[in-house]
């Protein structure tokens, strides 16, 4: 079935998403109380991040596989009904260290399965002219639903603490599986036909720009991911410097940072439009220099003046974004719809498996430059961040005629 870009179906399905999505962030909004409250070090709290992303991979890679064989409407509705459940045991329950650990990392498990499978249902509905927009609209929405995340966090965190903001995002997050049912009841069930004894995986490693287009996602996922769940505590660190309380840098901080989500969603839904009229690789070259030139430099800026830091993270936070729909939508083109979703399995191993060390190699490297001035230490672990954008420029530029 095509579809259009003004259809019903377009705004229901990305809104059920913005939803599903409010208990992403709720975690990395709440970090600088967090950390002094549940007394970790900054790899402790690194490893709460990590599990998260290391289960987010992990089922990714079951919903991509599973959706390629039982039809992505099916397994896309039974991960929305099971991410409600899980966090609203996590915003409930989540009140350490160990438990935010193994509750946390649980909402990733069931979270995880409603990526892939609307990646390939909008495969299935979109024609190569207008997905890209349509996929930079989808990753939109799911940028917005992590800048209502940090909003609601942050407001709540100064009412009712930490306790209070994990509790809502966790209602939130059931209210969009509820609201993506009604989206996709009227949705066929695709499965396509694969010939007997054919291998997905041969045909995605025999494809040179599916496996640059899953290295550059490599290189964005360890960017992205990293940055995401540190810029708040960044931000945070930068008011803190300045003598504002530890609760009000948190609140200010996760403010600033949903700001860089939207931001971030601005350039989903412009980016994938412009791949469509200049060419896949052109954009993911521009976007993967420039975000590396931010990873490279924001971290020894934190003395700058406030202002300033917001205005750098705005623009960190539309590159670094702003390649994901177009990756996205380059594998789709580059696979075969039979084995897409066996691509889209081994991208979310490498990928968010790359953004699930990236923030334990952040906090690692903050805590070894601790006696050093901030700028030092801020600086030298967004550095680290700085190598994935690096390898996603390489990998653009490797990238083949079609993607041109």
């Amino acid at each position: 079935m095509q579809g259009t870009l003004k259809d019903r179906w377009l705004v229901a399905v990305c809104g059920s998403r913005t939803l599903m999505y409010t208990v992403f962030m709720v975690y990395a909004a709440s970090l600088p109380v967090l950390m002094p409250k549940w007394d970790m070090s900054a790899a402790q709290a690194g490893t709460v991040s990590g599990a998260f992303m290391l289960a987010y991979a992990a089922s990714m890679v079951a919903s991509s596989w599973l959706a390629e064989r039982f039809g992505a409407r099916n397994v896309f509705l039974w991960s929305a009904w099971s991410s409600g459940v899980s966090a609203i045991v996590f915003g409930f329950l989540a009140r350490d260290y160990y438990s935010a650990l193994v509750l946390y990392a649980l909402a990733a498990v069931t979270q995880g399965g409603i990526y892939a499978p609307a990646l390939m249902l909008f495969a299935d509905r979109y024609p190569s002219s207008v997905r890209g927009r349509a996929v930079g609209l989808l990753i939109a929405s799911t940028s917005i639903g992590y800048a209502l995340s940090l909003l609601v966090a942050g407001v709540l965190l100064g009412v009712g603490g930490y306790e209070l903001a994990f509790s809502v995002c966790g209602v939130l997050t059931m209210l969009g599986a509820v609201f993506s049912a009604m989206a996709l009841r009227e949705t066929p069930n695709v499965i396509h036909a694969r010939p007997r004894g054919e291998s997905s995986l041969r045909a995605m490693l025999a494809n040179r720009d599916s496996v640059r287009l899953i290295g550059g996602y490599t290189g964005h996922s360890w960017e992205l991911l990293g940055m995401w769940q540190w810029l708040p505590a960044f931000l945070a660190a930068s008011l803190a410097l300045a003598g504002d309380s530890a609760g009000e840098a948190a609140a200010l901080g996760a403010g600033f940072a949903a700001a860089m989500h939207i931001a971030g969603s601005f350039a989903s839904s412009t980016m994938g439009g412009l791949s469509d009229r200049l060419g896949r690789r052109t954009v993911l070259l521009g976007l993967a220099v420039a975000g590396a030139v931010f990873s490279l430099t924001l971290g020894w800026l934190i003395a700058m003046p406030f202002w300033l830091l917001v205005l750098l993270s705005l623009g960190y936070g539309f590159v670094a974004v702003g390649d994901s729909p177009v990756l996205s939508t380059a594998l789709t083109e580059a696979m075969p719809a039979q084995h897409l979703g066996t691509a889209l399995a081994a991208r979310s191993v490498l990928g968010f498996g790359g953004g699930a060390v990236a923030p334990v190699v952040f906090g690692m490297v903050l805590d070894a430059s601790t006696a050093s001035a901030p700028q030092i230490s801020w600086g030298l672990a967004f550095v680290s961040l700085g190598v994935g954008g690096i390898v996603a420029a390489y990998c653009a530029a490797r990238l083949g005629r079609l993607a041109a």
